[in-house]
Protein backbone atom coordinates (compact mmCIF):
# COMPACT_ATOMS: atom_id res chain seq x y z
CA UNK A 1 0.00 0.00 0.00
CA UNK A 2 1.22 3.50 -0.88
CA UNK A 3 0.40 6.54 1.25
CA UNK A 4 1.19 10.23 0.75
CA UNK A 5 1.78 12.08 4.03
CA UNK A 6 1.59 15.87 4.17
CA UNK A 7 0.64 18.42 6.83
CA UNK A 8 0.53 22.06 7.92
CA UNK A 9 -0.97 23.58 4.78
CA UNK A 10 -1.97 26.72 6.75
CA UNK A 11 -4.34 27.89 4.02
CA UNK A 12 -5.02 31.62 4.37
CA UNK A 13 -1.54 32.31 5.74
CA UNK A 14 0.34 35.52 4.93
CA UNK A 15 3.97 36.41 5.51
CA UNK A 16 3.97 39.98 6.74
CA UNK A 17 1.62 41.78 4.37
CA UNK A 18 2.21 39.31 1.52
CA UNK A 19 -0.56 36.78 0.84
CA UNK A 20 0.62 33.23 0.17
CA UNK A 21 -2.59 32.15 -1.57
CA UNK A 22 -1.16 32.07 -5.12
CA UNK A 23 1.74 29.92 -3.90
CA UNK A 24 -0.65 27.64 -2.02
CA UNK A 25 -2.62 27.08 -5.24
CA UNK A 26 0.62 26.09 -6.97
CA UNK A 27 1.97 23.79 -4.27
CA UNK A 28 -1.32 21.96 -3.67
CA UNK A 29 -1.55 21.36 -7.41
CA UNK A 30 1.97 19.91 -7.23
CA UNK A 31 0.93 17.62 -4.34
CA UNK A 32 -2.04 16.37 -6.39
CA UNK A 33 0.27 15.64 -9.32
CA UNK A 34 2.65 13.70 -7.05
CA UNK A 35 -0.26 11.64 -5.68
CA UNK A 36 -1.25 10.70 -9.23
CA UNK A 37 2.29 10.01 -10.43
CA UNK A 38 3.04 7.84 -7.40
CA UNK A 39 -0.37 6.12 -7.68
CA UNK A 40 -0.94 6.36 -3.95
CA UNK A 41 -3.86 4.56 -2.29
CA UNK A 42 -4.31 7.04 0.55
CA UNK A 43 -3.46 10.61 1.55
CA UNK A 44 -2.98 11.75 5.16
CA UNK A 45 -3.10 15.48 5.95
CA UNK A 46 -1.88 15.66 9.55
CA UNK A 47 -3.44 18.90 10.78
CA UNK A 48 -3.22 22.70 10.52
CA UNK A 49 -5.30 22.57 7.38
CA UNK A 50 -6.04 26.29 7.75
CA UNK A 51 -4.13 29.11 9.43
CA UNK A 52 -7.08 30.45 11.44
CA UNK A 53 -10.41 29.23 12.80
CA UNK A 54 -12.18 31.41 10.21
CA UNK A 55 -10.17 31.19 6.98
CA UNK A 56 -10.88 33.30 3.87
CA UNK A 57 -13.45 31.99 1.40
CA UNK A 58 -10.79 31.51 -1.29
CA UNK A 59 -8.78 29.30 1.08
CA UNK A 60 -11.81 27.19 1.99
CA UNK A 61 -12.64 26.67 -1.67
CA UNK A 62 -9.04 25.74 -2.47
CA UNK A 63 -9.04 23.23 0.38
CA UNK A 64 -12.17 21.39 -0.73
CA UNK A 65 -11.20 21.40 -4.41
CA UNK A 66 -7.79 19.96 -3.56
CA UNK A 67 -9.14 17.17 -1.33
CA UNK A 68 -11.76 16.21 -3.92
CA UNK A 69 -9.03 15.99 -6.55
CA UNK A 70 -6.82 13.93 -4.23
CA UNK A 71 -9.70 11.53 -3.51
CA UNK A 72 -10.00 10.81 -7.25
CA UNK A 73 -13.75 10.11 -7.26
CA UNK A 74 -13.50 7.81 -4.24
CA UNK A 75 -10.75 5.62 -5.70
CA UNK A 76 -8.37 6.97 -3.05
CA UNK A 77 -9.09 7.69 0.62
CA UNK A 78 -8.12 11.07 2.09
CA UNK A 79 -7.88 11.45 5.87
CA UNK A 80 -7.57 15.01 7.21
CA UNK A 81 -7.26 15.71 10.94
CA UNK A 82 -7.52 19.02 12.81
CA UNK A 83 -4.43 20.82 14.08
CA UNK A 84 -4.06 23.51 16.71
CA UNK A 85 -4.82 26.24 14.14
CA UNK A 86 -8.08 24.57 13.07
CA UNK A 87 -11.61 24.78 14.39
CA UNK A 88 -12.58 21.13 14.98
CA UNK A 89 -16.23 22.00 14.35
CA UNK A 90 -15.39 23.60 11.02
CA UNK A 91 -13.19 20.67 10.03
CA UNK A 92 -15.94 18.13 10.68
CA UNK A 93 -18.94 20.11 9.41
CA UNK A 94 -18.80 18.86 5.77
CA UNK A 95 -18.02 15.26 6.76
CA UNK A 96 -21.33 13.66 5.60
CA UNK A 97 -20.87 15.09 2.10
CA UNK A 98 -17.11 14.53 2.11
CA UNK A 99 -17.53 10.82 2.84
CA UNK A 100 -19.38 10.47 -0.46
CA UNK A 101 -16.13 11.54 -2.15
CA UNK A 102 -13.85 9.29 -0.09
CA UNK A 103 -12.73 12.06 2.29
CA UNK A 104 -12.75 11.52 6.06
CA UNK A 105 -12.55 14.55 8.38
CA UNK A 106 -11.52 14.10 12.02
CA UNK A 107 -11.79 17.18 14.22
CA UNK A 108 -11.67 15.65 17.71
CA UNK A 109 -9.56 12.92 19.36
CA UNK A 110 -12.75 10.98 20.16
CA UNK A 111 -14.44 11.30 16.73
CA UNK A 112 -16.03 8.08 15.49
CA UNK A 113 -16.49 7.86 11.71
CA UNK A 114 -19.64 6.04 10.53
CA UNK A 115 -19.09 2.95 8.42
CA UNK A 116 -19.94 3.41 4.74
CA UNK A 117 -19.14 2.13 1.25
CA UNK A 118 -18.83 3.81 -2.15
CA UNK A 119 -19.45 2.50 -5.68
CA UNK A 120 -15.68 2.79 -6.26
CA UNK A 121 -15.14 -0.01 -3.72
CA UNK A 122 -13.83 2.23 -0.95
CA UNK A 123 -15.26 1.22 2.44
CA UNK A 124 -14.96 2.14 6.10
CA UNK A 125 -15.42 -1.29 7.62
CA UNK A 126 -14.78 -0.62 11.31
CA UNK A 127 -14.47 2.49 13.44
CA UNK A 128 -14.21 3.56 17.04
CA UNK A 129 -13.29 6.71 18.93
CA UNK A 130 -9.89 7.69 17.55
CA UNK A 131 -9.80 4.78 15.09
CA UNK A 132 -10.91 4.05 11.54
CA UNK A 133 -10.38 1.04 9.25
CA UNK A 134 -10.57 1.60 5.51
CA UNK A 135 -10.55 -0.77 2.56
CA UNK A 136 -9.33 1.05 -0.54
CA UNK A 137 -9.98 -0.05 -4.13
CA UNK A 138 -7.41 -2.46 -5.52
CA UNK A 139 -6.06 -3.45 -2.10
CA UNK A 140 -6.80 -6.68 -0.27
CA UNK A 141 -5.39 -5.49 3.06
CA UNK A 142 -7.17 -2.88 5.16
CA UNK A 143 -5.68 0.44 6.25
CA UNK A 144 -6.04 0.91 10.02
CA UNK A 145 -5.56 4.40 11.41
CA UNK A 146 -5.22 5.39 15.06
CA UNK A 147 -6.00 9.11 15.00
CA UNK A 148 -5.29 11.93 17.45
CA UNK A 149 -6.32 15.35 16.12
CA UNK A 150 -5.08 18.25 18.21
CA UNK A 151 -6.76 19.20 21.44
CA UNK A 152 -5.34 21.15 24.37
CA UNK A 153 -4.67 19.28 27.58
CA UNK A 154 -7.97 20.25 29.21
CA UNK A 155 -9.99 19.10 26.21
CA UNK A 156 -8.01 15.89 25.83
CA UNK A 157 -8.60 15.00 29.46
CA UNK A 158 -12.31 15.63 28.99
CA UNK A 159 -12.52 13.55 25.81
CA UNK A 160 -10.56 10.66 27.28
CA UNK A 161 -12.52 10.67 30.54
CA UNK A 162 -9.50 11.48 32.71
CA UNK A 163 -10.34 12.28 36.31
CA UNK A 164 -6.88 12.24 37.90
CA UNK A 165 -5.27 15.64 37.18
CA UNK A 166 -1.86 14.43 38.32
CA UNK A 167 -1.62 11.64 35.78
CA UNK A 168 0.73 12.42 32.92
CA UNK A 169 -1.18 13.00 29.70
CA UNK A 170 1.50 11.26 27.64
CA UNK A 171 1.00 8.09 29.66
CA UNK A 172 -2.76 8.30 29.21
CA UNK A 173 -2.35 8.66 25.44
CA UNK A 174 0.02 5.69 25.45
CA UNK A 175 -2.55 3.57 27.28
CA UNK A 176 -5.30 4.67 24.87
CA UNK A 177 -3.16 4.02 21.79
CA UNK A 178 -2.08 0.59 23.06
CA UNK A 179 -5.65 -0.37 23.87
CA UNK A 180 -6.86 0.63 20.40
CA UNK A 181 -3.92 -1.08 18.70
CA UNK A 182 -4.44 -4.34 20.58
CA UNK A 183 -8.12 -4.32 19.69
CA UNK A 184 -7.90 -3.48 15.99
CA UNK A 185 -4.32 -3.67 14.63
CA UNK A 186 -2.72 -6.95 13.63
CA UNK A 187 -0.50 -8.27 10.84
CA UNK A 188 -3.42 -8.74 8.46
CA UNK A 189 -3.54 -5.04 7.65
CA UNK A 190 -1.51 -1.84 7.43
CA UNK A 191 -1.35 -0.01 10.77
CA UNK A 192 -0.69 3.75 10.92
CA UNK A 193 -0.88 6.35 13.70
CA UNK A 194 -1.51 9.96 12.73
CA UNK A 195 -1.51 12.84 15.20
CA UNK A 196 -1.04 16.58 15.51
CA UNK A 197 1.11 17.10 18.58
CA UNK A 198 4.63 17.76 19.81
CA UNK A 199 6.61 14.51 19.88
CA UNK A 200 10.32 13.99 20.52
CA UNK A 201 12.71 11.55 22.11
CA UNK A 202 12.80 11.75 25.91
CA UNK A 203 16.60 12.04 25.93
CA UNK A 204 17.25 13.22 22.37
CA UNK A 205 17.00 16.50 20.47
CA UNK A 206 14.16 18.85 21.37
CA UNK A 207 12.73 20.59 18.33
CA UNK A 208 11.84 24.28 18.14
CA UNK A 209 8.29 25.20 17.22
CA UNK A 210 8.18 27.56 14.23
CA UNK A 211 7.99 31.35 14.54
CA UNK A 212 4.40 32.64 14.34
CA UNK A 213 3.18 29.14 15.20
CA UNK A 214 0.64 28.77 17.99
CA UNK A 215 2.81 26.81 20.44
CA UNK A 216 1.55 23.52 21.80
CA UNK A 217 3.96 23.43 24.73
CA UNK A 218 2.93 26.75 26.28
CA UNK A 219 0.47 27.23 29.14
CA UNK A 220 -2.86 25.73 28.12
CA UNK A 221 -1.25 23.46 25.54
CA UNK A 222 -0.59 19.76 25.76
CA UNK A 223 2.45 18.06 27.23
CA UNK A 224 5.21 16.75 25.02
CA UNK A 225 4.77 13.13 23.99
CA UNK A 226 7.81 10.88 23.73
CA UNK A 227 8.78 8.22 21.20
CA UNK A 228 8.60 5.73 24.04
CA UNK A 229 4.86 6.43 24.36
CA UNK A 230 4.06 5.18 20.85
CA UNK A 231 2.21 1.85 20.72
CA UNK A 232 3.54 -1.49 19.48
CA UNK A 233 2.29 -2.88 16.18
CA UNK A 234 2.30 0.49 14.38
CA UNK A 235 4.23 0.53 11.09
CA UNK A 236 4.38 4.28 10.46
CA UNK A 237 3.66 7.46 12.43
CA UNK A 238 2.42 10.47 10.40
CA UNK A 239 2.84 13.69 12.39
CA UNK A 240 1.87 17.32 11.96
CA UNK A 241 2.74 20.57 13.77
CA UNK A 242 6.47 21.15 13.17
CA UNK A 243 7.17 22.83 9.82
CA UNK A 244 10.63 21.40 9.29
CA UNK A 245 10.79 17.85 7.95
CA UNK A 246 11.98 15.64 10.82
CA UNK A 247 12.54 11.89 10.63
CA UNK A 248 12.85 9.79 13.78
CA UNK A 249 12.82 6.07 14.47
CA UNK A 250 10.99 4.10 17.14
CA UNK A 251 11.83 0.40 17.23
CA UNK A 252 12.68 0.59 13.49
CA UNK A 253 9.35 2.29 12.75
CA UNK A 254 9.60 5.63 10.84
CA UNK A 255 8.16 8.56 12.83
CA UNK A 256 8.01 11.59 10.55
CA UNK A 257 6.98 15.22 10.58
CA UNK A 258 6.46 15.79 6.86
CA UNK A 259 6.68 19.55 7.40
CA UNK A 260 4.77 22.39 5.77
CA UNK A 261 4.65 22.61 1.95
CA UNK A 262 5.80 26.26 2.02
CA UNK A 263 8.10 28.25 4.32
CA UNK A 264 5.70 30.25 6.48
CA UNK A 265 8.08 32.21 8.72
CA UNK A 266 11.59 33.60 8.66
CA UNK A 267 12.73 30.77 10.93
CA UNK A 268 12.07 28.51 7.92
CA UNK A 269 14.34 30.51 5.60
CA UNK A 270 16.20 28.37 3.06
CA UNK A 271 14.39 25.17 4.10
CA UNK A 272 13.68 22.54 1.47
CA UNK A 273 10.03 21.43 1.53
CA UNK A 274 8.70 17.98 0.65
CA UNK A 275 5.98 15.38 1.02
CA UNK A 276 6.57 11.83 2.26
CA UNK A 277 5.64 8.73 0.29
CA UNK A 278 5.14 5.68 2.52
CA UNK A 279 5.20 2.12 1.14
CA UNK A 280 4.03 -0.44 3.65
CA UNK A 281 3.18 -4.13 3.68
CA UNK A 282 1.35 -5.89 6.55
CA UNK A 283 3.72 -7.11 9.24
CA UNK A 284 6.72 -5.02 8.12
CA UNK A 285 8.08 -1.59 8.94
CA UNK A 286 7.29 1.02 6.32
CA UNK A 287 9.73 2.25 3.70
CA UNK A 288 9.67 6.00 3.08
CA UNK A 289 10.98 8.44 0.53
CA UNK A 290 10.98 12.21 0.39
CA UNK A 291 9.70 13.97 -2.72
CA UNK A 292 10.82 17.62 -2.84
CA UNK A 293 8.29 20.35 -3.56
CA UNK A 294 9.37 23.03 -6.01
CA UNK A 295 6.39 25.39 -6.01
CA UNK A 296 6.24 28.66 -4.11
CA UNK A 297 8.73 31.39 -3.38
CA UNK A 298 11.84 30.60 -1.39
CA UNK A 299 12.17 32.53 1.88
CA UNK A 300 15.52 34.16 2.72
CA UNK A 301 17.14 36.24 5.42
CA UNK A 302 19.82 38.41 3.85
CA UNK A 303 22.22 40.99 5.25
CA UNK A 304 24.03 43.67 3.20
CA UNK A 305 26.47 46.50 3.89
CA UNK A 306 24.78 48.86 1.43
CA UNK A 307 21.51 49.49 -0.36
CA UNK A 308 23.34 49.06 -3.69
CA UNK A 309 24.41 45.50 -2.77
CA UNK A 310 20.88 44.69 -1.60
CA UNK A 311 19.29 45.94 -4.83
CA UNK A 312 21.74 43.88 -6.92
CA UNK A 313 20.75 40.73 -5.02
CA UNK A 314 17.04 41.54 -5.21
CA UNK A 315 17.18 42.01 -8.97
CA UNK A 316 18.96 38.69 -9.35
CA UNK A 317 16.45 36.80 -7.16
CA UNK A 318 12.98 37.97 -8.21
CA UNK A 319 10.89 34.93 -7.18
CA UNK A 320 11.69 35.10 -3.48
CA UNK A 321 10.44 36.47 -0.17
CA UNK A 322 13.14 38.17 1.83
CA UNK A 323 13.84 39.87 5.13
CA UNK A 324 16.59 42.44 4.50
CA UNK A 325 19.07 43.72 7.06
CA UNK A 326 21.01 46.79 5.93
CA UNK A 327 24.12 47.57 7.98
CA UNK A 328 25.32 51.15 7.50
CA UNK A 329 26.59 54.27 9.23
CA UNK A 330 23.22 56.06 9.04
CA UNK A 331 19.56 55.19 9.07
CA UNK A 332 17.90 54.52 5.73
CA UNK A 333 16.37 57.51 4.02
CA UNK A 334 12.90 57.49 2.49
CA UNK A 335 14.47 57.46 -1.00
CA UNK A 336 16.61 54.44 -0.12
CA UNK A 337 13.59 52.54 1.18
CA UNK A 338 11.68 53.45 -1.97
CA UNK A 339 14.51 52.17 -4.18
CA UNK A 340 14.47 48.84 -2.30
CA UNK A 341 10.71 48.31 -2.55
CA UNK A 342 10.77 49.36 -6.21
CA UNK A 343 13.39 46.71 -6.96
CA UNK A 344 11.41 43.75 -5.56
CA UNK A 345 7.82 42.84 -4.66
CA UNK A 346 8.70 40.21 -2.07
CA UNK A 347 10.35 42.25 0.67
CA UNK A 348 8.78 41.14 3.95
CA UNK A 349 10.73 43.54 6.17
CA UNK A 350 13.70 45.91 6.07
CA UNK A 351 15.78 46.03 9.25
CA UNK A 352 18.31 48.87 9.48
CA UNK A 353 21.32 48.27 11.72
CA UNK A 354 23.34 51.41 12.35
CA UNK A 355 27.01 51.22 13.25
CA UNK A 356 27.75 53.17 16.43
CA UNK A 357 30.89 55.20 15.77
CA UNK A 358 31.45 55.84 19.48
CA UNK A 359 31.55 52.14 20.26
CA UNK A 360 33.77 51.28 17.29
CA UNK A 361 33.16 50.66 13.63
CA UNK A 362 32.18 47.06 14.17
CA UNK A 363 29.51 47.66 16.83
CA UNK A 364 25.85 47.39 15.88
CA UNK A 365 22.85 48.67 17.79
CA UNK A 366 19.27 47.58 17.34
CA UNK A 367 16.76 50.21 16.21
CA UNK A 368 14.45 49.90 19.21
CA UNK A 369 14.55 48.85 22.84
CA UNK A 370 11.02 48.34 24.13
CA UNK A 371 12.11 48.89 27.73
CA UNK A 372 12.71 52.57 26.96
CA UNK A 373 10.13 55.30 27.64
CA UNK A 374 7.56 56.16 24.99
CA UNK A 375 9.25 59.52 24.48
CA UNK A 376 12.66 57.93 23.89
CA UNK A 377 11.15 55.37 21.54
CA UNK A 378 9.43 58.16 19.60
CA UNK A 379 12.70 60.07 19.27
CA UNK A 380 14.45 56.94 17.98
CA UNK A 381 11.62 56.18 15.56
CA UNK A 382 11.57 59.75 14.27
CA UNK A 383 15.32 59.69 13.70
CA UNK A 384 14.96 56.33 11.93
CA UNK A 385 12.26 57.73 9.61
CA UNK A 386 13.56 61.30 9.06
CA UNK A 387 17.28 60.94 9.80
CA UNK A 388 17.07 63.84 12.30
CA UNK A 389 15.99 64.54 15.87
CA UNK A 390 12.40 65.76 16.49
CA UNK A 391 12.19 69.43 17.46
CA UNK A 392 10.83 70.80 20.76
CA UNK A 393 7.42 71.56 19.29
CA UNK A 394 6.95 67.96 18.23
CA UNK A 395 8.06 66.62 21.62
CA UNK A 396 5.58 68.95 23.35
CA UNK A 397 2.84 67.70 21.04
CA UNK A 398 3.73 64.08 21.92
CA UNK A 399 3.58 64.89 25.65
CA UNK A 400 0.18 66.54 25.17
CA UNK A 401 -1.16 63.48 23.36
CA UNK A 402 0.14 61.18 26.11
CA UNK A 403 -1.48 63.35 28.77
CA UNK A 404 -4.85 63.20 26.99
CA UNK A 405 -4.45 59.42 26.65
CA UNK A 406 -3.79 59.06 30.39
CA UNK A 407 -6.86 61.17 31.25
Amino acid sequence: MKILHTSDWHLGKSLGSISRHPEQVEVLNEICEIADEEQVNAVIVAGDLFDTFNPPVESTELFYRTLKRLANDGKRVVIAIAGNHDSPERVESPDPLARECGIIFLGYPHTKTPTFSLPSGLQVTRSDEGFVEVVVPGQTQALRLITTPYANEKRLRSYLGIENPEEQLRNILQTRWNSTGEKYCDENGVNILTAHLYLASRLGEKFEEPEDEKPILDVGGAQAVFLENLPDGIQYVALGHLHRRIKMQNRNVPVIYSGSPLSYSMSEADQEKAVTIVEVTPGKAAATKEIPLHSGRRVHRKSFDSVTEAIAWLQGNPNTLVELTIISDTYLTADQRKSLTSAHDGIVDVIPQVKNAEEGAGAVITPANLSESVEDLFKEFFKHEKNQEPNGEMINLLREIMKVEEE
